[in-house]
């Protein structure tokens, strides 16, 4: 809206690429609404963006949650981006003997997840007359690996609803941008995926010289957003150097 600070919610803000997100897009001028389920957390990046000059509130929220999800959407005077970031895999077990909770969990955090908050705040996007929707896909949502069967569903699943939104809201004020990472160290996705095995979480990117950042992947973000408004930036795919495929990754030593 004219005159008004541009407002961007970001789930999954509690940290990884979330975090990173919300502080780079606070430095591109947003107002940004910090949620995910880990208040004090949350609270520790509203105080890294408030001692930047930046302005972020905090939402306490768990995406599967519906009600709650409305409630923050209702909480909100208006909103001109949304990064529906929250999301996260369980696991590297084969389909043989896959758990079908973990799948269940993964599948309502990547997708309904995303597919609530994008429902509950689609309105306001469309209402500021410049709206943006970025969904935190995977070059998991693109091909598929071993070990990786409920992941790679889920974000498959992730990819196609972000290509059937976009052509959903062709003619509305509103672009639906993809951004679909590679192999990303962060402090938690890993350490989360095998249930706190730091072992287990370290040996991901064993001998990988650069893996991709957190920072990167809020860089990637960032500018899709700023791009001018008739630019919808479909499907950003980033990947380290050193990750050539999803399967084919230089290691060292």
């Amino acid at each position: 809206m004219p005159g008004m600070q541009p407002v961007a919610v970001v789930t999954g803000a509690s940290s990884g690429i979330g975090a990173a997100t919300a502080e780079r897009l606070a430095r591109e001028g947003y107002r940004v609404v910090l949620a995910a389920r880990r208040r004090a957390r949350l609270d520790e990046v509203a105080a890294r963006i408030a001692q930047r000059g930046g302005s972020a509130s905090v939402a306490q929220l768990d995406v599967t949650d519906r009600a709650a999800v409305t409630d923050l959407a209702g909480s909100l005077d208006h909103c001109d981006v949304l990064v529906a970031n929250a999301g996260g895999a369980i696991g590297l077990d084969e389909i043989a003997d896959a758990s079908a909770e973990d799948w269940l969990a993964m599948y309502q955090a990547n997708v309904l997840g995303t597919l609530h908050v994008v429902q509950a705040l689609l309105p306001r996007l469309i209402a500021s007359g410049n709206g943006t929707v970025v969904i935190m896909g995977s070059t998991a949502g693109l091909g598929a690996y071993e070990g990786g069967g409920g992941y790679v569903a889920a974000k498959h699943a992730v990819h196609a609803l972000a290509g059937t939104l976009r052509l959903e809201l062709c003619g509305q004020p509103v672009r639906v941008i993809e951004i679909a990472p590679g192999m990303v160290r962060t402090e938690e996705f890993a350490l989360n995926r095998f249930r706190g095995d730091a072992e287990r979480a370290a040996a991901v990117y064993a001998g990988v010289a650069e893996p991709l950042t957190a920072q990167d992947v809020a860089d990637a973000v960032a500018w899709a957003v700023t791009r001018p408004s008739h630019v919808n930036v479909d499907l950003m795919v980033l990947r380290p150097r050193a990750q050539a495929a999803q399967h084919k990754v230089h290691r060292t030593g």
